[in-house]
């Protein structure tokens, strides 16, 4: 592993500075996937910031009518041992559970997830189903964007020189919405997924008023898809069907080790259906 420096910023003012400073300087959240990818020579930074330290890249907070407000150094186990953050988005702590296993969960944060922007990433599609946003702190001042529009290219994002993700904000959970994020591995040892797909939806009146999909592991980047279709539908079969059908057309996938592109674009059909289902049921308990 090639030398670096380490700074550990107490202000997100400060962090943005080392950054700017260095311009190959790199964030440390959990380092699940940055000190890998440093041991094997893809990633060379000559600073490391580590920002756990920094009170606004650590801050889990849910307000009922407002939504949660997600630190991008928070690590996955205090999200799903929030009982409150639990009740609220029970889909994102089903989530947060998955992300490696316990040991990696206790260091490894969403925010990381969404910056290491790998198209199998397994946050991004429940985040961008959810509707997220990204609060992005750099030396032009803060700006916010959609996470659909963050993960760029395989392994890169939409951070510009200096800056840095804050955090993560997902709207409330309105009465009538649920959401699901479903993958396939080929085993457990192998945690990565094949395939998958995040879906929110939102009953009213006996029927989908709307919902959104985002897929996995089958485009350079986490895809939204366009789930417009589905609005005005009866919450059954057909619409299960027509998820599957709309998914499977929108994926991009290619052909690697973990499978084919035929077999992948069929997992996001089953995969879609049966998380529109979960989602469904969900928003049923929720009415």
């Amino acid at each position: 592993m090639k030398w670096f420096d380490y700074q550990a910023p107490r202000t997100v003012g400060e962090a943005v500075e080392a950054m700017t400073l260095h311009p190959t300087a790199r964030a440390l959240a959990g380092g699940t996937d940055l000190l890998v990818q440093m041991r094997a020579g893809r990633r060379t930074p000559d600073l490391i910031v580590d920002i756990k330290k920094i009170p606004e890249l650590n801050e889990l907070r849910y307000e009922p009518g407002a939504g949660l407000t997600l630190g991008a150094a928070v690590p996955c186990y205090r999200i799903y041992n929030d009982a409150a953050v639990s009740r609220a988005y029970p889909s994102l702590a089903e989530v947060a559970n998955i992300i490696g296993g316990t040991q990696i969960q206790g260091r490894a944060s969403i925010g990381g997830n969404l910056c290491n922007a790998a198209p199998s990433a397994d946050a991004i599609p429940l985040l961008i189903a959810l509707g997220a946003t990204c609060r992005v702190t750099g030396p032009n001042g803060e700006r916010t964007m959609a996470v659909s529009d963050f993960c760029t290219a395989p392994g890169q994002n939409s951070l510009e020189a200096g800056e840095l993700l804050v955090s993560i904000h997902l709207p409330e959970t309105p009465a009538g919405g649920g959401a699901r994020y479903l993958r396939f591995i080929p085993r457990n040892e192998m945690d990565i997924a094949v395939a998958g797909a995040g879906v929110a939806v939102v009953l009213e009146n006996g029927h989908i008023q709307s919902a959104r999909i985002a897929l996995s592991a089958v485009a350079p980047t986490p895809l939204p898809v366009d789930a417009s279709a589905l609005a005005g539908l009866a919450p059954d079969e057909g619409a299960l069907r027509k998820a599957g059908e709309i998914a499977a057309a929108a994926a991009k996938p290619i052909t690697d080790m973990r499978g084919t592109a035929d077999y992948r674009r069929h997992l996001c059909s089953v995969l879609t259906r049966r998380a529109l289902a979960s989602a469904i049921a969900a928003a049923k308990e929720t009415k």
